[in-house]
């Protein structure tokens, strides 16, 4: 065996994993998927990088903090730096809060949300999220005709139901204890998967209900077809003559330049605004927490308190809301709950119009 060989080898079993190598390796992957995620328009693997805000402030914090003691100082300014980037743009969810005066002698109305997960078999878990938490408003998310079946002696009591079972992870449904004035099964975009689209007679007034579940991003086809159905839905949005409440599992985070682009043009505002992120999936791995799950709403709705649910069997925590609908909001007045929502404050590249055309 030669004697550089030799030296190579003995080198080789030499390698050695340094603490303070690691933290840095790890701080500057994070640093760079951060950057990455403002770029979202360039490219669907880079929008991907922008849901996961929360994870790279803790990330980028932690190694700045590390990276003092061993007096690398520079490198724990640039993750400080980058650090309080994701702040910046976390921030705006814990702030802005509006509050209206209470309507006298208007009841909150519950609504409930969750992707239960077709291939989800715990039926007991959703039925008994649904006793304890007794909503007004029910929506569910990867139906099928067997959680139909499990989940009609539960559901038996409510006035109005619309549905679309599925097998395909993409069959929803809507129970109502209000009457409905309209119901229906819509398809909005050019995914082919099922939405509902309900206006109800609740006591307060009427309220217009959008239930929608666009595709996830899992691949350049799939995220076009989101991105073309959440660029729809303003459309719909506009088209309601009544204060209007969307709910859905948007596969898309607050911070997405798409779930911005959709608050922008359909004047509506986010429910988790002014109060914290409320991350739902996925519910198996905290560690990657991020908020998929959405109430969205226009003027003529005053949201009271907001909540996540426990774990349901499914890979999506549900969301509850309540809500009040305003005495006296007029179809006119639903753009009004966007006023002062902030702008995108980075847009490196315009959205495709080929990709976001509506049919």
């Amino acid at each position: 065996m030669s004697t550089r060989f030799q030296f190579w080898l003995s080198g080789f079993f030499r390698f050695r994993i340094r603490f303070w190598g690691l933290v840095e390796s790890c701080g500057i992957l994070l640093l760079a998927a951060s950057v990455l995620g403002f770029l979202g328009g360039w490219h669907w693997t880079l929008d991907l990088c922008s849901h996961f805000r929360v994870q790279y402030l803790a990330g980028l914090a932690v190694a700045a903090l590390l990276l003092l003691i061993p007096g690398k100082r520079r490198l724990a300014l640039c993750f400080g730096i980058g650090a309080l980037i994701q702040l910046a743009v976390i921030l705006p969810l814990y702030v802005g809060r509006t509050e209206a005066p209470i309507p006298p002698c208007s009841q909150p109305i519950r609504a409930l949300l969750a992707n239960v997960n077709t291939g989800n078999r715990n039926f007991r878990a959703v039925a008994e999220a649904i006793r304890f938490f007794d909503p007004d408003l029910v929506v569910l998310e990867e139906v099928n005709s067997q959680w139909l079946s499990d989940l009609q002696p539960m559901l038996a009591g409510f006035a109005h139901v619309r549905s679309a079972p599925r097998e395909d992870n993409f069959g929803i449904g809507i129970w109502s204890r209000f009457p409905a004035k309209d119901s229906r099964i819509v398809y909005i975009g050019q995914a082919g998967v099922p939405s509902i689209h309900a206006e109800f007679e609740t006591p307060a007034g009427r309220l217009t209900v959008l239930a929608t579940h666009p595709l996830p991003p899992a691949g350049r086809e799939y995220s076009e077809l989101r991105n073309n159905q959440l660029a729809c839905l303003p459309e719909w949005v506009r088209q309601a003559s009544s204060p209007v409440v969307l709910l859905g599992d948007l596969n898309v985070t607050p911070w997405n330049r798409y779930f911005r682009r959709l608050l922008r043009e359909a004047g509506l505002r986010d429910s988790a605004q002014g109060r914290r992120v409320y991350p739902t999936w996925p519910a198996y791995n905290p560690l990657l927490y991020i908020p998929l799950d959405h109430c969205l709403y226009s003027g003529g709705v005053q949201i009271v308190d907001r909540q996540t649910g426990p774990r349901v069997g499914s890979d999506h925590l549900p969301v509850i809301v309540d809500f009040r609908l305003l005495q006296g909001a007029g179809v006119g007045d639903k753009r009004s709950a966007a006023d002062g929502e902030p702008r995108d404050w980075m847009i490196l590249r315009p959205v495709s119009s080929a990709a976001l055309q509506c049919p």
